[in-house]
């Protein structure tokens, strides 16, 4: 009887696997590409096979034929030599399942925090509400590691200010670890600052038994945030890891003009909008008066998750937990049937949860998932149908030469498929392009008045852009410009000169192509 239940508490899973199961599968078998639709992962791994190769950290840009060579560091140099590495042994396919397992890690870790509430129900609830108000941001990119790490970070502080359990040690290594990983490590910062500042005003207006107490915890932390401030200068640009978050959010140019960096547009399908709502009703209805470090919290992290939209999962991990006691506090002061029902269901299912031991099926889908990539049933490739995949592999079959003007999501493509054969205009890393040449791009772009000027400025030869854009169809009108390759995605135009002559006169009646129609007249 007791090797039967040895074997059956060994076969059943607890919530936190059936949540990293149920995501990882998920992700791995279904709808991984979508981890893909951000070209800036052809960079990165790029980035990371240049490191390896050369076994140093760029400090100029190595994808661009701008001259002079732009300043550029990869600050996430160990994000992309990991990129790298996994890349170099599975392809874009173990590039989508690596970014699948941390993902699916972090949700579950998260579950596993919550639940240390002791409602197992209402820590169900948030953490399902946390993964999908965050799937807005799920890419196989570098912020990954920063939302795995954020959870460790936020919990360490957590279980410092309210179950004074002192792992403050682990936060300096945890520093060192993120801050070459992802430019997110700032948002440890804000946290470990937001818990001394609660600290430092309650031990300013305590009374005199409160005050030790409170003296020693902002002892505590602020000795540690000046390890980690220490800690944080090894990296490739010293000091300067600081200031290039500010700089990035205070250009306010780059901030209202690229994607990533907008605000959520609320007339989207968006769970973090009803979390928000959920945040308001809670707070409205609660008695319980929320204290400065969770008013700090909330307040800090709603704010940026309305300034930017790429802000949304640390809104969610940080709100959650306070929410989270929050309702509990206001259902257990209810005699309602809503409450006790909850709280039985909660006590059953906690049971049900504590017997579950082992990690037996989370290692199932594993050897599940590494047996299908292996046998080739999970193959992922960046989308054909938004990247210039077949036009990148006609620039390659032509060997067309000069500068090319190209978006910044092609540009990313490129690097990946067609560098150092191919340097790019313009990429994701706007930041790096700076104001002037991001404007000079949305000048062409948008065909502005001087448009031709930035072309000529650049010694622009050809142009790869989007299908059915309106530069493409402006282009098709002039004499000056040539279209010798499209398709449903991406249109090649030539300058009209001597040394293109060849590729035109072999190329002549090439018609663009309307997105979803099934001409494709070359």
């Amino acid at each position: 009887m007791n090797d039967f239940k040895k074997v059956k508490y060994l076969l059943t899973p607890s919530i936190a696997d059936i949540i990293f199961l149920c995501l990882f599968l998920y992700l791995s078998l279904f709808i991984g590409k979508g981890l893909l639709n951000d070209g800036d992962t052809g960079y990165h791994i790029r980035a990371g096979e240049y490191i390896l190769k050369t076994l140093s950290i760029p400090r100029q840009d190595i994808f661009s034929f701008h001259t002079p060579t732009l300043s550029w560091t990869a600050h996430e140099w160990l994000s992309e030599v990991i990129m790298a590495i996994v890349h170099r042994s599975f392809g874009l396919t173990g590039i989508v399942i690596f970014f699948s397992l941390i993902i699916s890690l972090v949700y579950s870790l998260f579950f596993k925090i919550l639940k240390a509430n002791d409602d197992i129900v209402l820590s169900i609830f948030f953490a399902l509400l946390v993964l999908l108000s965050s799937q807005i941001h799920w890419l196989a990119r570098p912020h990954i590691f920063s939302l795995i790490l954020m959870i460790i970070w936020y919990y360490l502080l957590d279980e410092y200010q309210y179950k004074t359990k002192n792992y403050l040690y682990v936060l300096p290594p945890i520093m060192l670890l993120w801050v070459n990983l992802h430019g997110g490590f700032l948002a440890g910062f804000i946290l470990i600052g937001i818990y001394l500042f609660g600290n430092i005003v309650k031990f300013i207006t305590s009374r005199d038994l409160e005050k030790g107490i409170y003296r020693r915890k902002a002892k505590l932390l602020g000795l540690t945030t000046v390890v980690c401030l220490l800690v944080c200068l090894i990296n490739p640009i010293g000091y300067q890891i600081l200031l290039f978050p500010f700089k990035l959010v205070s250009n306010k140019f780059i901030m209202d003009h690229v994607d990533e960096f907008l605000s959520p547009n609320f007339h989207d399908i968006l769970f973090f909008k009803y979390f928000l709502l959920l945040m308001f009703v809670i707070f409205a209805i609660s008695a319980v008066k929320t204290n400065l470090i969770e008013l700090l919290l909330i307040l800090t992290f709603t704010n940026m998750s309305l300034y930017s939209g790429r802000y949304i999962p640390l809104f969610s991990i940080i709100a959650a937990p306070i929410l989270l006691r929050q309702l509990k506090t206001i259902l257990s002061r209810s005699d309602g049937r809503l409450a006790k029902f909850l709280n039985k269901r909660s006590e059953n299912i906690s049971e049900i949860d504590r017997s579950a031991k082992g990690y037996l099926w989370p290692v199932v889908a594993l050897i599940l998932v590494a047996f299908l990539v292996k046998s080739g049933k999970i193959d992922f490739k960046f989308n054909e149908k938004t990247k210039p995949v077949a036009a990148v592999e006609f620039l390659k079959k032509e060997k067309i030469t000069g500068n090319m003007f190209d978006n910044d999501e092609f540009g990313d493509y490129i690097i990946y498929a067609a560098w150092p054969e191919y340097r790019v205009f313009f990429d994701g890393r706007s930041d790096m392009y700076g104001v002037d040449i991001l404007k000079e791009y949305y000048k062409v772009t948008n065909i502005k008045p001087g448009w031709n000027e930035v072309l000529k400025k650049y010694d622009i030869s050809w142009i790869i852009f989007n299908a059915n854009s309106s530069l493409s169809l402006f282009l098709m009108q002039r004499d000056d410009w040539k279209l010798i390759y499209a398709d449903e995605v991406a249109n090649i135009f030539v300058m009209n000169v001597q040394k293109n002559q060849y590729l035109i006169d072999k190329y002549p009646d090439v018609k663009l192509v309307i997105p979803g129609s099934d001409e494709s007249e070359k």
